[in-house]
């Protein structure tokens, strides 16, 4: 992915930023490719991707009565879930034509399985999830991913709601486009997650949750949350989200040189609804939307981006 490659259009060169492809398994012809060194593969099909660490600040506790919020799903608790996700990625190089790399909106069902609920002495939550028919509405897309039905997916999490660890492990029969679709329909999904914070919040609380997303251009996300409502268990939580690089420059993949980042714009709304007894939100929508510029240093070539990510509960 040469400046000259990206001049002529031929590649996308951000792949939108914001989202990061993960590094899992996309060989050629639907074989899984050997694990990055940042992902640890807990069988030969599956891979164990690490997330940064959320950390939360409280800005205003709330109301009376205020307690500590944590996520504790029992050990077999079962959920099915859905999972709804789209991506648009609108690029221009220069003066040429502007190019669209949006995917379709993917709807995902999910069948979630908690199975080791968190403890005293192992203060973390582990989710298996199984894919149902995945769907979009572009038939010849639904035809590709029709051998990743059944494939399966996890998650690691902590007391807080936040998630540690993304596991993949696709059907061996799915092509790569539908293995790439489903990673970044997940990573979506990780990075709009609302962890609560350690201290005692009530109704009215603010909090700020800080994380490092990583990808082509390493990104400070701040994410402020505000508890809504509470009726038991259920918690409504309205959220805003920021991003901004932590620097000004633009690694390109496999050493191909770097690019300047010009101006970097990201951010947006939504509210999630999350049960403490079952392990993934049951109803919410967040959107994201931002802007992007970049310039080659070597020879002023001028690159920008739209981009837009919506991520969708329901159960």
């Amino acid at each position: 992915m040469s400046p000259k490659a990206l001049r002529s259009g031929t590649a996308l060169v951000a792949a939108t930023v914001s989202l990061a492809l993960l590094l899992t398994a996309c060989g050629n012809g639907g074989e899984a490719a050997p694990a990055s060194p940042d992902a640890v593969g807990a069988a030969s099909d599956e891979v164990t991707v690490p997330v940064t660490a959320a950390t939360t600040e409280i800005v205003d506790a709330g109301a009376e009565p205020r307690e500590v919020v944590q996520l504790r799903p029992a050990q077999g608790t079962r959920q099915e879930a859905r999972l709804v996700t789209t991506a648009t990625v609108q690029q221009q190089i220069d003066q040429q034509a502007a190019q669209d790399f949006s995917t379709p909106e993917l709807t995902m069902p999910l069948s979630a399985l908690v199975t080791q609920g968190a403890s005293s002495g192992t203060p973390a939550t582990t989710i298996d999830m199984t894919l149902g028919t995945l769907s979009t509405p572009d038939d010849a897309t639904n035809e590709l991913l029709a051998p990743a039905t059944d494939s399966h997916a996890g998650f690691t999490m902590n007391l807080s709601g936040a998630i540690t660890a993304l596991r993949l492990r696709p059907d061996p029969d799915a092509q790569n486009k539908a293995r790439s679709m489903i990673e970044q329909s997940f990573y979506q999904a990780v990075y709009r997650t609302v962890a609560f914070p350690e201290q005692p919040i009530g109704v009215g609380a603010v909090w700020k949750i800080r994380q490092q997303v990583m990808s082509a251009v390493a990104l400070d996300q701040v994410t402020t949350a505000t508890l809504k409502a509470r009726d038991g268990n259920r918690l409504t939580i309205d959220v805003q989200v920021e991003q901004k690089p932590t620097s000004p420059v633009f690694e390109l993949p496999n050493g191909a040189g770097t690019l300047n980042v010009d101006s970097y714009a990201l951010r947006g709304t939504g509210s999630v609804v999350v049960d403490l007894g079952v392990p993934l939100p049951v109803a919410g929508s967040i959107t994201v939307e931002g802007s992007q510029s970049f310039s080659d240093p070597a020879d002023g070539m001028h690159l920008r981006q739209s981009t837009s990510e919506r991520v969708e509960w329901a159960s």
